[in-house]
């Protein structure tokens, strides 16, 4: 069964923090489901269904839904795939709202590493039942680690630079200067990326994203309630999601799950990556990014590199704005999972609510898409089609 057409994003709301000391992750995720609830034109009784992921506080979905009064949910997914879960669940929420199962679909994400001293430079504590925990925690790789073999490899296969990579870093800065809640405003050059300290080789500090708190809601539902709607309607058309693992040793370390969500979501879509005008895309680091441009069919494998560079990911300016909102190398990355703001933003631009110094004019196609883990080991993916009805 496709989901082309059967669901619609008809609220999001992201939080203006970026620091929220006074704020539990709980009155993160009410304030945030109050704001898209609310720019929906909805009420808190019309939802239905609701999903969250391991971001969520307390025992399980039961305890968020409790906390956010949530009385009459027929349908609920605490699905976890990392920062690539909440593009699964607008596409998950699309499938159930398709079956019957609920009108209005809540998704929320809130974090607070920022104000817990999360450095994003130090190895994750998991859990010793894990399958590969005897084989890896010995060696503890820090995340950034696993990027960069990743970069490494990509540029011993493909002749990729470090100052092409600095021009992601570039074109996230001219986006994020128009963010007012944005927590690197200042322009950078390529220059600045590649004279910042190296914190894993090839990769700079400026090839990383800002630790953040923060939080985003969206609200998904059923085609006649958004046209009853006076919002721009913006239809989900597309969606695909996978996992990639090591492949018991055989990983390829210069591609990532895009490879196979982008050619299931442009399918369901009917589009192709040429017709795509705006594009949300996880910027955990800047390699991340490049890879998923070649896995989507931006570009050709190995041409990542020329595609990104000269600003031509700068809106007004290139051939594929992306992350007009500073995205995760400028903006936030709240709780460490950066899916919920991409989807934000691809909402904005297909609405038209982006800042104009960075809306892409008369944007009707946008694409979203991320990854939750590490590309260096395993991790999911997700991408979702979006388009402005």
């Amino acid at each position: 069964m496709t989901i082309k057409g059967k669901a619609y994003i008809i609220g999001a709301y992201e939080h203006p923090l970026r620091k929220a000391p006074d704020h539990s992750v709980a009155q993160l995720h009410a304030e945030v489901a109050k704001g898209a609830i609310e720019d929906a034109g909805l009420s808190r009784t019309d939802i239905d269904g609701f999903f969250c992921a391991a971001d969520a506080p307390g025992a399980n979905a039961w305890s968020l839904s409790s906390h956010l009064n949530l009385e009459k949910l027929r349908h609920i997914d605490s699905t976890d795939m990392g920062g690539c879960s909440y593009l699964m669940h607008v596409a998950h929420a699309a499938q159930a709202i398709a079956a019957g199962k609920c009108n209005v679909a809540l998704i929320t994400l809130a974090g607070r590493p920022n104000s817990e001293g999360s450095s994003g430079t130090t190895v994750r504590v998991r859990g010793s039942n894990l399958p590969e925990s005897p084989y890896e925690f010995p060696y503890s790789p820090v995340n950034l680690n696993l990027y960069a073999m990743s970069a490494k490899r990509h540029m011993h296969e493909f002749g990729t630079t470090s100052e092409q990579l600095a021009w992601i870093k570039v074109a996230a800065s001219h986006h994020a200067q128009h963010n007012p809640h944005a927590m690197l405003r200042d322009l950078v050059t390529v220059e600045d990326v590649l004279a910042s300290p190296v914190i894993s080789d090839p990769l700079h500090r400026l090839d990383s994203c800002v630790v953040s708190d923060g939080a985003g809601a969206i609200i998904v539902a059923r085609p006649e309630i958004a046209k009853a709607l006076s919002r721009p309607r913006v239809k989900l058309i597309g969606a695909g999601e996978t996992t990639k693992h090591p492949s018991g040793g055989r990983i390829d370390l210069t591609y990532t799950g895009a490879a196979w969500t982008g050619p299931r979501a442009f399918e369901e879509a009917g589009v192709t990556p040429a017709d795509i005008q705006y594009a949300s895309i996880y910027d955990s680091f800047t390699i991340t990014v490049l890879l998923q441009l070649e896995d989507l069919g931006f570009c050709k494998k190995g041409e990542g590199g020329k595609f990104v560079m000269d600003g031509n990911l700068i809106s007004g300016v290139g051939k594929l704005p992306f992350n007009t909102d500073g995205g995760g190398l400028c903006n936030n990355h709240p709780a460490n999972r950066g899916g919920m703001t991409k989807i934000i933003e691809a909402v904005r631009q297909l609405r038209g609510e982006a800042h104009p110094k960075v809306q892409v004019p008369d944007c009707r196609l946008a694409l979203a898409t991320g990854i939750g883990g590490a590309i260096g080991h395993r991790h999911g993916a997700a991408t979702v089609i979006l388009e402005r009805e």
